[in-house]
């Protein structure tokens, strides 16, 4: 690995962009190579999903649909449950992404040499912290985002050829559905690689950068998905007392109206409860209202999401060079 490091300097002379993304390659092969079967395995699962799949389930359903009341009926059940099963592992794998990029970022690509010394080493071999920082993170960062992106899309392509053919197939809305279909397994990603680059920095320790960065992806994901619902503006729909609470979406928030405008949270509903119209009444509601996001504010909700993960990115970016700048106690780039 040093002898990888310090090559270019035996030379006299600053080593460029491109052979040290040649020579950081040639270094972590085994994790390219690893990913890239990952990506290609599961682009395979997700083409099969949306194609034989996703026609083998849709014939077992009409099939099921229409035996109606029928006692004995004759239909694919072993298509529908294969379809299931591929869609979550899937699903699974798309939003595993992110984790396993922090992972690798801290523990292999950044936290290992700062452990053994070499990229100190290398610091002093003609290559200054800032470029072997760089070097570290823009070929990553293009192919994660490539990877990642072509499987968020092969998944909403997947989940889309299915929607309307399919009874069980998930709703927009369903989290795990919501993240996988759109571009935050991406921007979570990039964030997971500026994580685990800083994390490898200050800790200095692989195992310990790597678990690092790992949580810090969960956490990150925990509150964008906690604060999802009201990255943007929510719509109402009011219904009457007797119909109880309608709408389908991305649900904010239920309740009643009061005849004095006010909003209070339901009791019970008319469907639910017997002499639930006298607790009602008693309380002045006059009709019921749900906050919800419907399906159109699938993209927005996406885009507000994603931007603020690339701005977390940015920061944790930054916050990087600062690290690697101060550690050297050099400004050189």
């Amino acid at each position: 690995m040093t002898a990888a490091l310090t090559t270019p300097a035996a030379a006299g002379r600053p080593a460029r962009a491109p052979r040290q993304w040649r020579w950081l390659a040639r270094l972590h092969r085994p994790a390219l190579i690893c990913g890239g079967v990952l990506v290609l395995l599961t682009a395979a699962a997700l083409l099969w999903l949306g194609g034989p799949l996703t026609d083998g389930s849709a014939a077992a359903w009409k099939a099921y649909n229409a035996c109606g009341f029928t006692p004995v009926c004759s239909y694919d059940q072993s298509a529908i449950l294969l379809y299931k099963d591929v869609y979550n592992w899937t699903t699974f794998a798309v939003l595993a992404v992110p984790f396993l990029v922090a992972a690798w970022a801290g523990g292999a690509l950044v936290g290992r040499e700062t452990e053994s010394g070499t990229a100190r080493l290398a610091w002093t071999q003609g290559v200054s912290p800032a470029r072997w920082l760089a070097s570290r993170l823009v070929l990553p960062a293009v192919l994660t985002a490539a990877g990642t992106g072509l499987l968020a899309g092969l998944h909403h392509w997947a989940w889309a050829t299915g929607r309307e053919r399919i009874d069980n197939t998930k709703f927009w809305y369903d989290p795990a559905t919501f993240h996988a279909n759109g571009i935050v397994p991406v921007t979570l990603a990039l964030t997971g690689l500026a994580a685990g680059a800083l994390a490898g920095l200050l800790l200095r320790r692989a195992m310990a950068a790597l678990a690092a960065a790992a949580v810090t992806v969960g956490v990150l994901w925990a509150g964008v998905h906690a604060a999802l619902p009201y990255l943007w503006p929510s719509v109402t729909r009011v219904s009457s007392l007797r119909e109880g609470p309608l709408g389908k979406g991305l649900q904010v928030g239920e309740g009643v109206l009061t005849a004095g405008g006010g909003r209070a949270t339901a009791p019970c509903h008319t469907s639910q409860l017997y002499g639930c119209r006298d607790t009602l009444a008693d309380m002045g509601a006059t009709a019921f209202y749900r906050d919800l996001h419907p399906a159109s504010h699938y993209w927005p909700l996406q885009l507000v999401a994603s931007g603020i993960l690339l701005a977390v990115a940015c920061l944790l970016t930054y916050a990087a060079f600062r690290a690697v700048r101060h550690s050297t106690g050099t400004a050189r780039g």
